[in-house]
């Protein structure tokens, strides 16, 4: 008689992926993205005396920090404004390590000096010169860009001079008002007829960092307030109309500048007094600058998406390799698709939600949500794949677990909470899976700007391309830990029939 062969097959890898504790299990990782951070924004209000002030936009469309004193005049095509910087003073209110005095004293990147800008309104084109707190004589425009003049220290008189031939804005520094140094040289396009020159005073806030009991750095930061004398004030090309003093931002709402020291320009002798406080440069208080706030509900997704794909693994055992590709496959692109719509509709519903409670909120440009949808997507689908590949090598469901867990997300949830020093969080995010998550990296770190670079604001230490080939690493290693070679038949081979 002859033989009969029976054929079992095996469910396929989308077969496996679509029983229906696999699915709710993957539906969560959506659901607790979605609602840990709709739930959040829900919970959230924000009020104002009037209206509440809109996040200042560049031409560019980039978010940005323009808020200062401008004692200012029209200025035509061509022309010039010459200054002496008499004297630079500053307040710091409550700085460490008592908190329970007000001090005299300029922070580092304090600023008072001479500006040309295409108007009053925040975030419209500038060049300025300037003298800093600490960082000496400067030229910076564009609110990004940053050129170095002297090293004068405030206290020190020095002259400086704006000149304007059409878009062309140059910089000059002096020491007697003979001799002039250029600093640096702008073409700003698109420059009006007619600008306003004048001078200015800024300080953005005092910035400390206060360490926890285990040793997380939390950021503090104070009212500052920078106070410039001018004297010797030429303007050449000017219009017909007077000075005028006038913030751009708003101002003199704190109860220094209400009871102490309003911020503004006076004027006595030929002599004017510019007191100002705020920033002109990279956006240093966009509640959007670190996605961690949209995105409340990700550590525990993925901390879900690690379970159940730790488990998924653990259940098929070690496969041969063209079976766990499929696998591994499927079940990276189910998680990418739900990661990808979470973070979409995140994003999207929170931000109308935060600007229907009273949050100044600027809509995130389209680059950057690509990014964010498809990069945070990406790390979610790989770090899937590497809990799978550690489950089906361990095929032991909960020994997987904890493995997966304790390599992926404890990392992250450390990295990016304000628990451990930030060392200890930075080297996390470098050298374990969890470095992938640089691709939802807002945060980029100017010289200019005095800020808290570290994870829990934001700021990874690697960029998003190293992260990804760091989690890619990870992965490629539990693959070829786990895949089980094809067997190789070693017996005589059977005749072939003609």
């Amino acid at each position: 008689m002859g033989r009969c062969a029976v054929a079992v097959s095996k469910p396929s890898a989308w077969a496996a992926l679509r029983r229906p504790g696999r699915l709710i299990a993957l539906a969560s990782v959506g659901v607790v993205l979605i609602g840990l951070g709709l739930l959040t924004a829900a919970a959230s209000r924000s009020s104002c005396d009037g209206a509440c002030p809109t996040v200042p936009v560049s031409t560019e469309g980039e978010v940005v920090a323009d808020r200062f004193w401008f004692v200012h005049r029209d200025l035509g095509p061509e022309g010039s404004i010459t200054v002496r910087l008499a004297d630079m003073t500053g307040t710091i209110t409550y700085p460490p390590p008592d908190h329970d005095e007000i001090v005299a004293g300029l922070v580092p990147w304090a600023k008072t000096g001479v500006i040309v800008k295409d108007g009053l309104d925040q975030g419209s084109d500038y060049a300025a010169l300037m003298l800093t707190g600490e960082h000496g004589v400067r030229m910076q425009y564009g609110y990004t860009e940053d050129v170095a003049g002297s090293a004068t220290a405030p206290g020190t008189p020095v002259w400086l001079r704006l000149t304007r031939s059409g878009d062309e804005i140059t910089g000059f520094e002096s020491v007697d008002g003979e001799t002039w140094d250029e600093v640096g040289s702008v073409a700003i396009d698109g420059l009006p007829e007619t600008v306003q020159v004048g001078m200015f005073a800024a300080s953005p806030g005092d910035l400390t960092v206060r360490e926890t009991a285990l040793g997380a750095g939390l950021p503090e930061s104070r009212f500052t307030q920078a106070v410039g004398v001018f004297d010797h004030v030429g303007v050449e090309g000017a219009g017909a109309g007077e000075w005028a003093s006038d913030s751009v931002g708003d101002m003199n709402h704190t109860d220094w500048e209400k009871l102490h020291h309003a911020s503004g320009g006076v004027e006595a002798g030929g002599v004017w007094t510019v007191s100002g406080t705020g920033d002109i440069g990279p956006a240093t208080e966009d509640p959007l600058r670190n996605v961690d706030q949209l995105l409340l509900g990700l550590p525990f997704a993925l901390a879900v998406a690690v379970v159940f794909a730790a488990r998924f693994g653990a259940a098929g055992g070690r496969l041969p390799g063209r079976e766990f590709a499929v696998r591994a496959v499927s079940l990276g692109a189910a998680v990418f698709a739900v990661g990808a719509v979470a973070t979409g509709v995140v994003l999207g519903v929170r931000l109308e939600m935060m600007r229907g409670n009273g949050f100044p909120v600027t809509p995130l440009g389209a680059g950057t949500v690509v990014q964010l949808v498809a990069g945070i997507a990406a790390a979610l689908a790989l770090c899937a794949v590497l809990a799978f590949a550690i489950g089906a090598w361990l095929r032991r469901r909960w020994i997987a677990v904890l493995v997966a867990v304790a390599l992926i997300a404890v990392p992250y949830v450390i990295g990016v909470l304000p628990i451990f020093p930030d060392a200890v969080s930075e080297w996390l995010l470098r050298l374990t899976p969890a470095a992938g998550f640089a691709v939802k990296q807002t945060v980029a770190e100017y010289p200019q700007v005095l800020g808290h670079y570290v994870p829990s604001g934001g700021y990874f230490p690697l960029p998003w391309w190293a992260g990804l080939l760091v989690l890619l690493a990870y992965t490629a290693v539990a693959i070829a830990m786990t895949v089980r070679p094809a067997a190789v038949r070693t017996g005589p081979r059977e005749p072939v029939a003609a």
